[in-house]
C-alpha cells in the first residue's frame, strides 16, 4: 500500500469537492441580487442580507477549504520523505481530531440549528425572520451534503491509515 499516494488522492479528492461551497455560495450571491433587484414583496427583500451573508460564508468556507488542502498535496510528499512513520502518525491524529469535530458540529449542531430555525419560521411571523431561518436551513443543508461526503472520505483516509500502521508494525 502506497500511503502517500492514498493521502494524495484524498487531498485531490477534497480538492474536487471544496469548490462546491464557492458554487453554492455564488448561487446564494446571486439570489441576493435577484432579491434585490426583482422583489417587489417584503418577503422577497427580506431575502437580500441573509443570502448575500450565505453566500459570502460559503464562498469563504469554499476557498478556505481549498487553498489549504492544495498546500497539503505538496506538504504530503515532504513530510513523507522527511519521516514515514511520523508523516502516518500525525495524519492519523488529524483524521481523528476531525472526525470528532464532524461527529459534533455537522452531524450534532448543525441539525439542531437547523430545527431551531425551522421552529422560528413556525413561530415568528416576521418577513426578516423568515427569510434568515429559510436561508440559514438552506445553506445548513447545502454544508450536510458536502461534509457528508467528505466525511466518508475522511473515515476511508483514516481507516487506510490505521491499515498502514498494522501492516508496517508502526507504534
Amino acid at each position: 500500500m502506497d500511503i502517500l499516494k492514498t493521502a494524495t488522492d484524498w487531498a485531490k479528492a477534497e480538492l474536487f469537492s471544496t469548490p462546491f461551497f464557492v458554487v453554492f455560495g455564488l448561487l446564494f450571491l446571486a439570489a441576493s441580487i435577484g432579491f434585490w433587484q426583482l422583489g417587489k414583496t417584503d418577503i422577497a427583500r427580506a431575502y437580500i442580507i441573509p443570502t448575500l451573508v450565505a453566500g459570502l460564508l460559503l464562498t469563504v468556507i469554499g476557498l478556505g477549504l481549498f487553498f489549504t488542502n492544495k498546500s497539503r498535496v505538496t506538504a504530503f510528499k515532504t513530510a513523507y520523505n522527511t519521516n514515514a512513520s511520523t508523516f502516518v502518525k500525525s495524519e492519523i491524529e488529524r483524521t481523528e481530531s476531525t472526525l470528532k469535530e464532524y461527529q459534533t458540529v455537522v452531524f450534532k449542531a448543525i441539525p439542531v440549528i437547523i430545527i431551531v430555525a425551522a421552529l422560528l419560521i413556525l413561530l415568528i411571523s416576521s418577513p426578516t425572520w423568515r427569510a434568515i431561518s429559510v436561508t440559514t436551513i438552506a445553506m445548513l443543508i447545502v454544508i450536510l451534503i458536502i461534509d457528508g461526503s467528505a466525511h466518508a472520505r475522511i473515515k476511508d483516509y483514516n481507516n487506510q491509515l490505521q491499515l498502514y500502521v498494522k501492516q508496517h508494525n508502526i507504534k
